[in-house]
């Protein structure tokens, strides 16, 4: 906590998902939340969700990807609450075309633009703040996919979701002496609404067994709640029932081994 108890945290992607329920869970515990997001309507649903549970609550409507909005945005917070204490970059995107058979270098572009530069300039922009502050926490939500390849992310995915997490290590490396830290939050499969950009959409079934944005949301919230002495590096964190485990080929049961006639 900071000297004078207040406590601003900027969630972007906090229109949905994992950044909604990061939003919630760190206004529960106390923290004033401004939301970013491309969609002023959700953020706007997010922010009286919050704030009818008690909690203090803003909203910013952005596109990360605009670096100039990015900076004004990040100025408005700091002119209005003269601080920033946490950044939690959750927006983030994937696109139905994302094989090597059918990916569209409009696609590629999109998603660095998005998951990888927004990230960026977002952690950019908080930054001379948080010097001066001597104090500050950064969360990058990544994925399962910036620890472990596979196909069905996609290059695209794959490629920005790794890059975030040497963005974070980084990130640590240099601003360490100055008391700050940041966080690689990696998840498997969660139940959120990009799941419907997948060629094939999960069922009902199926998403009930994956991670569920609360549960992100919690461990969120636990990562700002660490002392300043304190660096989570990085959460890699994945439903118990694993689909990426469970369908690896050498995971699959072998065939039954014929008799002999």
């Amino acid at each position: 906590m900071t000297n004078s108890g207040k406590r601003v945290a900027w969630v972007t992607g906090g229109g949905s998902g994992i950044g909604e329920a990061g939003a919630e869970a760190l206004a529960a515990d106390g923290w004033i939340v401004v939301v970013s997001g491309r969609r002023q309507d959700a953020l706007d649903t997010v922010v009286a969700k919050i704030t009818k549970s008690g909690g203090k609550a803003e909203a910013i409507p952005l596109d990360v990807s605009h670096k100039a909005d990015v900076s004004k945005a990040a100025d408005h917070i700091l002119a209005r609450h003269g601080r920033i204490d946490l950044l939690v970059n959750s927006a983030g995107i994937n696109v139905p075309k994302r094989s090597w058979a059918d990916m569209e270098l409009e696609g590629w572009d999109k998603l660095v633009e998005i998951n990888l530069n927004g990230v960026l300039y977002c952690m950019r922009a908080v930054l001379p703040a948080m010097r001066r502050q001597k104090d500050g926490c950064i969360i990058n939500v990544a994925s399962w996919a910036g620890r472990h390849v596979s196909k069905m992310p996609g290059p695209a995915y794959t490629t920005t979701k790794h890059a975030v997490l040497a963005l974070t290590h980084s990130f640590n490396m240099d601003e360490c002496v100055n008391g700050l830290r940041a966080c690689c939050l990696s998840p498997g499969e969660v139940a959120t609404p990009i799941l419907k950009l997948r060629p094939q959409v999960p069922s009902e079934e199926e998403q009930a067994k994956m991670l569920q944005p609360e549960d992100c949301g919690r461990t969120i919230a636990f990562v700002a709640s660490m002392p300043p002495r304190v660096c989570v590096n990085e959460i890699l964190i994945s439903p118990t029932h694993n689909r990426g485990f469970i369908q690896m080929p050498h995971n699959r049961e072998p065939a039954p081994a014929q008799k002999a006639s």
